[in-house]
């Protein structure tokens, strides 16, 4: 029965079937208490992820004690609530090959004798609110392969027992508390093909040793948004297999270590925000797979190299705020500058037109033009004190506080799944229909009375580009809020149910149409002087708010009449974020990290005189 539209209760006789031994109703809408499976002792399978299924008393996994011949529990992606029974997983069957209970709001610690399931392969525990140490018992799952322990809030130190987890494939433990240094014995799982550590606060240095033993990673290595220190080890140059290294944001420091041109894989490279020095290698002219390269915000010197240019898969490159200097290429990956970032590097040059370079000096002048560049970014930076007091006695005189307009608290964005969209939009109808753009269709929608009518972006992703302007539009909308901006309520990242991705944000709904159809269409003539400044000052202060108040500060990018709407109230507000930029912003992958060095932006056939 999986992957329907099935809604309701599960019917309490199910329990009579106790011959069953299969039970697949995963992807639905279901709802209510998940029910006791005592009688059903040849059960092999309940897979009833992706519901709104809630746990009650947790009556059913104390149930499931009497279904001795049990292999995969998957009840992934519900409403359970509550602490994690201990007593009952003491008592699951030991035949347990699959535990999956991810993305719940299960809270509570894991208790020890969870290393009593001896059989599990696949541990997925993720996306929870589990808090406390992550048990060391879990060495003792001597069959695991997978375990993902990530989006919770375990702290204390990664026990070393996870170092005797041989068969271990996949490590998540990303996006915790954990403290401490990484452990040596991590070395041990010299199956691993994807560890993934970040957004911890884990300290020390990033042992050669570990790096040397762990040859077989080919997915995946992100150390990112850590405390790790001291310089990269040679033995980073083992990891010949590796597709993706994430090591960006710590405290590493030393040079680039030109062993790491010997992981001819990569595909994404990750090393910004952290301390670098020295030169970029020539050595890592093989790695000719690249495709992400990101050098930004470190303190490397130099000039940029000639081989990057040759890299013809090479589709972002980012060295923005480094100390580079001289000419930058003009072929290969520089020639599409929509894709490389060099800005913050005060003495770099450009023999052709590039917004923000000057134009290369000969040789003979070098030192005037050293010279040249602070002296025009101190006066630039005069100019634009002098800009910024001019509206500050602007706004003084005109009464307004913008503060009042910023809420900073941020609320908990609420989950939904892929049957909520369908179920709120009455299946994408056309009828729903309220805009359509080059990456995504808008729909009018409902989900519960709390959020009212809402508008839903489902996003073109067969489009070339859709998939970056969804991630562009979530970073962009993260942290910002304000009145003049149309309010994000959640988003939907998930497939649908033949396994096609599937992206979406909601909306608040604005009820009064856009400003494109006031000035184009019939409800032009109800545009008075008034409300004209009124708009303008709406839009104005929207803008002032993104440019000046964010951190890290926000350009739209794409800012045109019909990405101006009107709420209830008639307040215009600004929307479609797709194509923003984050001027400053710390985010570890994507373009919207920081500015292009050159080109327009905007929608095709379209670039606003702003």
């Amino acid at each position: 029965m999986a992957n329907n539209h099935f809604v309701g209760n599960i019917p309490a006789s199910l329990q009579n079937a106790s011959s069953m031994m299969y039970i697949h109703m995963g992807n639905n809408s279901l709802t209510g208490v998940v029910p006791s499976f005592s009688s059903m002792k040849n059960l092999e399978y309940v897979m009833l992820y992706s519901n709104h299924l809630e746990a009650g008393a947790w009556t059913f996994f104390s149930s499931l004690a009497n279904c001795t011949q049990l292999l995969k529990l998957n009840i992934g992606e519900n409403n359970l609530k509550g602490n994690f029974p201990a007593n009952s997983v003491a008592n699951l069957p030991k035949s347990l090959t699959a535990l999956t209970l991810r993305s719940n709001n299960i809270s509570g610690t894991i208790p020890l004798e969870i290393g009593n399931l001896s059989s599990l392969s696949m541990l997925y525990l993720d996306t929870n609110l589990f808090i406390g140490p992550i048990p060391f018992t879990l060495g003792q799952l001597r069959n695991l392969a997978m375990l993902s322990l990530s989006r919770n809030k375990f702290s204390g130190e990664i026990p070393p027992s996870i170092g005797d987890l041989h068969q271990l494939e996949e490590l998540y433990l990303q996006e915790n508390q954990l403290i401490g240094s990484i452990p040596e014995s991590l070395a041990s799982c010299q199956n691993l093909v994807a560890l993934n550590l970040s957004c911890n606060t884990l300290g020390g240095s990033i042992s050669g040793h570990m790096l040397g033993s762990l040859n077989q990673l080919s997915w995946l290595l992100d150390l990112s948004h850590n405390q790790l220190s001291m310089s990269l080890p040679l033995e980073i140059g083992s990891l010949i297999n590796l597709g993706s290294l994430n090591i960006s944001h710590n405290n590493i420091t030393g040079i680039i270590p030109s062993t790491l041109g010997n992981c001819v894989q990569l595909e994404s490279l990750h090393l910004e925000g952290n301390l670098l020095q020295g030169s970029i290698p020539q050595s890592l002219s093989s790695l000719k797979a690249i495709q992400v390269l990101d050098f930004s915000h470190n303190n490397l010197s130099g000039t940029i190299p000639e081989f990057l240019e040759t890299f013809t898969t090479l589709q972002y490159l980012n060295m923005s705020f480094n100390d580079l200097e001289g000419p930058i290429p003009t072929s290969g990956v520089f020639s599409n500058t929509s894709g490389v970032f060099v800005q913050g590097n005060p003495y770099l040059c450009a023999n052709f037109a590039v917004q923000e370079l000057p134009r290369c000096f000969s040789s003979e002048s070098t030192k005037e033009h050293k010279f040249v560049i602070p002296v025009l970014i101190a006066l630039s930076a005069l100019a634009a004190l002098a800009l910024i007091l001019g509206m500050f006695i602007f706004w003084l005189k005109t009464g307004y506080k913008s503060n009042e307009n910023i809420v900073h608290s941020y609320m908990e964005l609420k989950r939904i799944t892929y049957g909520d969209v369908i179920q709120a939009t009455n299946s994408l109808s056309l009828a729903n229909v309220v805009g359509s753009g080059q990456f995504g269709t808008v729909y009018k929608g409902w989900f519960d009375a709390e959020d009212g009518t809402v508008a839903v972006k489902v996003f073109k992703l067969n489009q070339h580009g859709a998939l970056h302007s969804f991630i562009a539009e979530c970073k962009a909308l993260q942290h910002i809020r304000h009145r003049n901006l149309v309010k994000v309520i959640t988003a939907c990242s998930t497939y649908d149910p033949v396994g096609n991705e599937f992206k979406a944000l909601v909306f608040e709904y604005m009820a009064n149409g856009s400003l494109e159809d006031r000035l184009h269409n019939h409800q032009r003539g109800s545009l008075s002087l008034g409300g004209v400044i009124c708009i303008s000052i709406d839009i104005a202060c929207a803008l002032e708010y993104l440019h000046n108040q964010c951190t890290p500060p926000v350009v739209h990018c794409d800012l045109k009449p019909s990405n101006i709407l009107f709420d209830n109230d008639d307040t215009a507000r600004v929307c479609d974020f797709g194509l923003a930029k984050l001027i400053h912003g710390c985010s570890s992958g994507g373009q919207s990290g920081t500015t292009s060095i050159v080109g327009p932006r905007g929608s095709i056939g379209y670039i606003p005189p702003v």
